[in-house]
């Protein structure tokens, strides 16, 4: 069975940083893409970044230049170094595969950046 356990949100300031963390178990090829979303109230999920096997990575413009994705494939962890959050990073944060898998979502971890 696959799982996917997200943690490191919290409440930050503007202009703050956090650093995410997502390990997944199960049978998931750690030569495949891995992503993180978010999803805002009221909103739809949205695909933040991405990162392939091989170390390449792709941004949403919304958080290029102030996201990372990272990660490590032994540890079958992936990072997301957030710097300089802004109010509309307000979100529940996510791991998955990409494309994603319905049965693959876990409980996300909230970040919310208010004064």
């Amino acid at each position: 069975q696959v799982q996917f356990v997200e943690s490191g949100g919290g409440l930050v300031q503007p202009g703050g940083s956090l650093r995410l963390s997502c390990t997944y178990s199960g049978s998931i090829f750690s030569s495949g893409v891995m992503a993180w979303y978010r999803q805002a109230p009221g909103k739809q999920r949205d695909l933040v970044a991405r990162i392939h096997s091989y170390g390449a990575t792709i941004y949403a413009d919304s958080v290029k230049g102030r996201f990372t994705i990272s990660r490590d494939n032994f540890k079958r962890t992936v990072y997301l170094q957030m710097n300089s959050l802004k109010a509309e990073d307000t979100a529940v944060y996510y791991c998955n595969t990409l494309p994603s898998v319905t049965s693959y979502w876990g409980q996300g971890t909230q970040v919310t950046v208010s004064p």
